[in-house]
């Protein structure tokens, strides 16, 4: 399974978390020149920062080793930023996972990289009970083609998926047999479909728990490609990506129908 990870990084300020990762060799714990350039610019924020830093492995080794090579690799990159950062920016946690939180299954070893890595979570500090409204976008149904933008963003009304799975609501059922439908009568449209998580901030993306695997932004986005798949859209015209919990409707949650919200995929216009 193809897992693509996004790494989210600006020098300005934000309203969401954004995640920015680093990358090892094999059995190694060594900062390549390309991760320190990267925590270079991360040590160049400006605003009030706290990160987060975990560190990961592939499926090679026993766990007990792979802790300890997971925590010398957060390690590595929390001792790196230390000797960067300003006051402005704190390290609130550093923590090895050891091979726990596979994104993919391990079947390349393309894939077994990109689980070979360590994860820092950048967020703004927060005032005390200070609420953020992240960007909602207009429904997909509600202009006609015609009047689309290429790269435009969407929401898909009432597609929410069940906590912790790749499996959406029932009232999702006629949204996507709809957007099947204008998918087959508009034959050179191709979409792009960013599937979301709620609640789990430790981490960039939640345990799919059918799969046993931490991509589950992108299987709920890879499930809605399945299913127009199956409804005779081909696989070229629709792309599936995994955003995390980078860009929630609303942050923190404190309701389930904030969970709900965040539950979601969105869709973007790639061709007309």
């Amino acid at each position: 399974m193809k897992i693509l990870v996004l790494l989210f990084f600006c020098s300005i300020s934000f309203k969401s978390q954004m995640l920015t990762s680093v990358y090892f060799d094999y059995d190694s714990y060594t900062l390549t020149k390309n991760s320190q350039r990267k925590l270079d610019s991360l040590a160049q924020l400006k605003s009030n920062m706290k990160f987060k830093i975990f560190g990961n492995c592939d499926i090679s080794g026993s766990s007990e080793y792979n802790k300890v090579l997971s925590e010398n690799r957060a390690n590595a990159v929390s001792k790196y930023l230390m000797s960067k950062i300003k006051n402005n920016i704190k390290l609130e946690s550093v923590t090895g996972l050891g091979k726990e939180k596979q994104i993919n299954d391990n079947s390349t070893e393309e894939l077994r990289g990109k689980n070979r890595r360590v994860d820092i979570f950048i967020d703004r500090i927060m005032a005390e009970g200070e609420i953020r409204s992240g960007k909602t976008f207009e429904s997909f149904f509600s202009r006609k083609i015609s009047e689309m933008k290429v790269k435009d963003t969407f929401s898909l009304p009432n597609v929410n998926f069940v906590g912790g799975r790749h499996i959406w609501l029932p009232k999702g059922n006629k949204v996507l047999e709809k957007l099947a439908d204008i998918l087959k009568n508009n034959p050179s449209l191709e979409v792009e479909l960013q599937g979301h998580i709620c609640c789990d901030y430790d981490n960039f993306d939640g345990e799919d728990l059918d799969l046993k695997t931490f991509n589950l932004s992108f299987t709920r986005a890879n499930a809605i490609r399945e299913f127009l798949e199956k409804r005779g859209i081909s696989s070229g015209r629709i792309k599936a990506i995994g955003l995390g919990h980078l860009n929630p409707v609303a942050y923190p949650e404190r309701a389930e129908e904030d969970f709900v919200k965040n539950r979601r995929v969105e869709i973007v216009l790639l061709k007309k």
